[in-house]
């Protein structure tokens, strides 16, 4: 790719960029968009219509950008959580590491990249010039100049390592007094327990009561044992949504308005009264939910949440085998009642087993039909062989502003289309996994979704040019930097196009101005459709941002010394993200979960992994420029990575796992001095009843279905 095309696809994306935060800047003020840039604010009742002209609102109103700037690191906790914390520190994190790389890519290492003569090139047509000129690909072999980048690489490598240990000491000290902070939580006291033993003559909820009252006698306090409630579970969704349906009658202003025939879609049958209907439907489903749930008596699950009087034994109990036999009253750490996934339970040993080799097998069979936009993408980036699949197209490829657009634009557009697909399947393939908690689920599927996206965009791309045919220089570990050297400079250009496109143009249309929701919005008014449903708050998706992140820290790390030139557009994003993703996090997201940080290791091991594919291209790339010297010194490099990350393994890595005992036991001495634990103890005995099987109460009959039927 040449300079212009690159500029050309930055033009596009900047112009974009600009037109989404001017329109996000007039439409946050409309007061009619407020539950689609605010909803967390309206439905927590802090939004206050404001008393402005009307000509004001059509207005640009940049005054959200210092609103999402000035909270303090200690109000988002309060506001949002640990874990959104955690997500902004990515952000931190990568603005540090990026600032030093830029100012030592751009004004020491690219001078000397351009300065090279390996390429031959002619600094009076520099439009025209090929971005490798600005890579180290155009610095002579064997020459000195190449120790410069060899020091790069060490320095580099030191700071990133200095800073990833600040990080992960500061998130756990971080952790830490969040948990001392903290008001008692049940996940604290309560420990699942799996593979309760069948014993004739007794139910799972006398075996667990019995189990526990003699083994733990001074601390045990109750249990929930877990039913099968699918069935129940499809009855209240019903029964919510027809209640919906009353209320939204009853707020009707005229009474012809609540009349309607009962045929399809309103159009046929006899009328009806809406009111009558939905009243008298509800109060079937309430006799159909009282039926399924005293059918549920005999529907046990072998598994319960055991809650304990202190965390301390509660800790205990989860980290002990429990029986004689292993795979009996297997104990694990319960997550907080509205992060359990209650359809986890409903599945045996044996289906969870072959589920996780079933999502093995489709994670390796996605990975390779997603190859197919993969050689798409690789083909628009070379006109020449595109010209030859569609000779047709040779007449059009001429006009130099469409081979521009088509080169530098288009092949990260279609790929960024693709990648979307992506982290839905994976959530959907962690959720039947076995997982206990939306939690672990979406941490799973944030996985899943970043070495998919590494090995995709990343390796797919690098391997699908023109070293893709040598498969036996794959086959060769000892030939693999040889071919990485030879393959990852020659895709720096895609992937600053990619940046550009993915990063900024997306992180304002998608994450900032909410397009999909914006249009579905607009049509819903345009048709006049009116739902009666509350306000949607989403939370952060995890699973989609952080891999994002993530990947571009790698094309930052790895590139850094190869071509500096992505760096100050790596830079760019952290900064736009930073302030975006605040802003979101204080009006849009509501925090669906709380794991206390967990996420940040798997931002230590992606560092680490960069670090090290780095070291792995400097040495094939050390060796292909003919400093062998250098080649070798290299080589210490990702050994000294490894001591580091296991270090940190060691020093961090169970604080994020469990709490220590100090912890702990310190936390439950200060309890004992707090007035309402008992309230709390009282609370905690009904915490983990299965959402289904709560009192309802809908009707004016239903006082009866208020009451539990099941403990």
């Amino acid at each position: 790719m040449i300079l212009s095309a690159l500029l050309t696809s930055v033009g596009i994306n900047v112009g974009l960029c600009f037109l989404f935060f001017i329109l996000y800047s007039i439409l946050r003020n409309r007061p009619n968009n407020s539950e689609l840039y605010i909803p967390r604010l309206v439905a927590e009742g802090e939004f206050q219509e404001a008393d402005e002209v009307n000509a004001r609102r059509l207005l640009p109103s940049f005054k959200w950008v210092k609103r999402a700037w000035q909270p303090s690191e200690d109000e988002l906790m309060s506001n949002s959580g640990l874990d959104a914390v955690v997500f902004m520190r990515i952000f931190i994190f990568g603005l540090r590491v990026f600032r030093f790389a830029g100012i030592v890519g751009i004004f020491v290492l690219l001078p000397f990249n351009y300065m090279g003569n390996q390429l031959n090139i002619d600094f009076t047509d520099l439009p025209n010039k090929s971005l490798e000129s600005f890579s180290i690909s155009n610095v002579d072999d064997g020459s000195s100049r190449l120790w410069i980048h060899f020091c790069a690489v060490y320095v580099f490598t030191a700071v990133v390592c200095y800073l990833l240990y600040f990080e992960y000491d500061y998130i756990a000290s971080k952790r830490i007094a969040h948990f001392y902070l903290s008001k008692p939580q049940p996940r604290e006291f309560t420990v699942l327990v799996r593979s309760i033993p069948v014993t004739a003559g007794r139910s799972f909820s006398e075996s667990v009561e019995s189990f526990f009252s003699e083994f733990y006698p001074s601390t045990y306090l109750s249990h929930s044992v877990v039913r099968r409630t699918s069935k129940l579970k499809g009855l209240v969704s019903e029964a919510d949504k027809v209640y919906k349906r009353l209320v939204h009658a009853k707020s009707k202003k005229y009474t012809q308005q609540r009349f309607k025939r009962a045929g399809f879609m309103g159009l046929f049958g006899k009328k009806i009264d809406l009111l009558d209907h939905y009243e008298k439907k509800l109060e079937d489903m309430e006799d159909n939910v009282r039926t399924e749930r005293s059918s549920l008596a005999g529907k046990e699950v072998p598994a319960a949440f055991v809650s304990f009087k202190s965390r301390f034994s509660a800790a205990i109990a989860s980290q002990l085998q429990q029986g004689l036999k292993p795979t009996e009253w297997i104990t694990e750490q319960a997550p907080d009642p509205h992060d359990v996934y209650w359809p986890f339970f409903s599945a045996s040993f044996m289906k969870r087993w072959m589920c996780n080799i079933a999502v093995f097998f489709s994670c390796i069979f996605i990975t390779v039909v997603f190859l197919v936009p993969v050689f798409i993408v690789q083909g628009l980036t070379h006109l020449d062989q595109l010209e030859i699949w569609l000779p047709f197209l040779r007449g059009i490829l001429k006009f130099k502003v469409i081979s521009q657009v088509i080169t530098g634009y288009l092949p990260s557009l279609i790929l960024e289309m693709f990648l979307n697909v992506v982290p839905p399947v994976m959530i959907v393939l962690s959720s039947i996994q076995g997982y206990i908690a939306l939690s672990q689920i979406e941490k799973s599927a944030c996985i899943k979704v970043l070495w998919f996206t590494i090995w995709n965009i990343f390796f797919a791309n690098v391997l699908s040019g023109s070293a893709l045919y040598r498969i036996d220089v794959i086959l060769e570990p000892k030939r693999i930097p040889e071919l990485l050297a030879v393959a990852v400079p020659g895709q720096a250009a895609f992937f600053i196009a990619y940046v550009v496109t993915s990063g900024w143009t997306k992180t304002f249309s998608s994450i900032l101005l909410r397009m999909k929701r914006l249009i579905w919005s607009l049509l819903k008014r345009r048709l006049g459709w009116k739902s009666d449903e509350e306000i949607e708050v989403p939370s952060n998706p995890y699973h989609k941002e952080i891999p994002r992140i993530l990947f571009f820290s790698l094309l930052g790390i790895t590139y850094f010394f190869l071509a500096p030139l992505i760096l100050p557009f790596i830079l760019v994003y952290y900064c736009l993200g930073y302030i975006i993703y605040r802003n979101q996090l204080l009006n849009v997201y509501a925090p669906k979960f709380e794991t206390g940080g967990k996420f940040w290791p798997v931002v230590h091991d992606s560092t680490i992994f960069s670090l090290i594919l780095m070291h792995i291209i400097a040495i094939g790339i050390f060796g292909l420029k003919k400093v062998p010297l250098a080649s070798s010194l290299t080589i210490p490099l990702p050994i000294l990575t490894l001591i580091f990350n296991s270090y940190c393994r060691r020093r961090f890595l169970p604080t994020f796992k469990g709490f220590p005992a100090e912890c702990l036991i310190n936390k439950d001495r200060l309890d004992q001095r707090d007035p309402t634990l008992s309230s709390f103890y009282d609370e905690l005995t009904t915490a983990y009843r299965d959402p289904a099987m709560k009192p309802i109460r809908y009707s004016s009959t239903s006082e009866s279905s208020t009451s539990p039927l099941l403990r």
